[in-house]
């Protein structure tokens, strides 16, 4: 059984170990794959393993023995499923495998909007408290969370333990969702119209896949349904909020603060409209990154092979 993996350097750049998946079989492991490269590289080989590398019709036409791709993420848009599905070939994912570290993302860069954490240590190693004619000093407006609304989009694994830790630092949470849960509601959580979560929330964070629906839903006409001076937080995917439109919020005032841990397109181009933006806390995508989650992400990756070739495949997504 030949199994190449595509692009593996994100998910392990050498601090673990992949003897996981080479117990099924005869293992390539590539660091990076340029889209040119992707049908020689998988050529014979029956299960591919792909994070960022785009498999679609056309890949597969070309590699008539593949059986299996599974996608080193939980997020799968970079597989053709209905092609995959067509030609018999079965497209697995690995659900769920970083969602304490996406929540802890979401809030570390809240936190750092609301405390400038960054700012003002950087401003006691130049000497600044030193010199200071007070016990302290702030250079940016400091904003406590209780008592605050938080508006989720979505509320799948990270939604729900999202909005249990903004419960914890006592705030309120709206829930814009396709599915309501009823069972979930309380005193300081309901679900709600998209506008409504709009229009009362102090800050929204999204956690909803990008599909045609959810592209660039965070547009010019929401954000001008939100509160003046409210903050947006985006981990999900780059693609559900229009870039140049929160870059133009950001800069009217129209939000206070934008915190993303992903852009459209990644690495991040020279031109993104948010380079620039004072008010903006960007990150490159590590929010998933922890070592705990890419253990995970590993471990469950080869079990999915493992459970293919045992005729019961798991984490099917086609």
């Amino acid at each position: 059984m030949k199994i190449v993996i595509l692009d593996g350097y994100a998910a392990n750049p050498g601090d673990l170990s992949w003897d996981g998946l080479r117990q099924y079989g005869e293992l390539t492991v590539y660091d990076r794959t340029k889209p040119e490269q992707i049908v020689p590289r998988i050529g014979a080989a029956e299960i591919v393993l792909t994070n960022k590398a785009i498999i679609d019709d056309a890949v597969m036409a070309q590699c008539p023995n593949l059986k299996l791709v599974s996608v080193l993420a939980t997020g799968y848009n970079v597989v053709d499923l209905e092609a995959a599905r067509k030609r018999g070939i079965t497209v697995c994912n690995v659900p769920a495998y970083s969602t304490p570290d996406v929540a802890q993302m979401t809030f570390a860069l809240l936190l750092e909007i609301c405390q400038h954490v960054g700012l003002h240590s950087q401003a006691v190693h130049s000497g600044k408290w030193c010199s200071s004619r007070d016990f302290c000093f702030w250079d940016a407006p400091l904003l406590r969370l209780a008592g605050k609304t938080m508006g989720l989009v979505g509320f799948g694994s990270i939604g729900r333990q999202v909005a249990a830790i903004a419960q914890a630092f006592g705030m309120d949470v709206l829930v814009s969702s396709r599915t309501p849960h009823p069972e979930a509601e309380s005193a300081h959580l309901r679900f709600c119209s998209t506008d409504e979560m709009l229009q009362k929330a102090d800050v929204v964070t999204l956690h909803c896949p990008l599909t045609e629906q959810t592209k660039e839903l965070i547009d010019a006409d929401a954000l001008a349904k939100m509160k003046d001076g409210a903050i947006l937080i985006n981990t999900a995917r780059g693609g559900v909020i229009d870039e140049a439109a929160v870059a133009a919020a950001l800069k009217s005032g129209k939000l206070s603060a934008f915190g993303a841990d992903v852009v459209s397109v990644e690495p991040i181009r020279e031109n993104n409209p948010l380079l620039g933006c004072e008010n903006a806390v960007l990150t490159p995508h590590i929010a998933w990154a922890t070592k705990e989650a890419r253990t995970k992400l590993l471990a469950v990756s080869a079990a999915n092979v493992g459970a293919f070739l045992a005729g019961k495949p798991q984490n099917v997504v086609n």
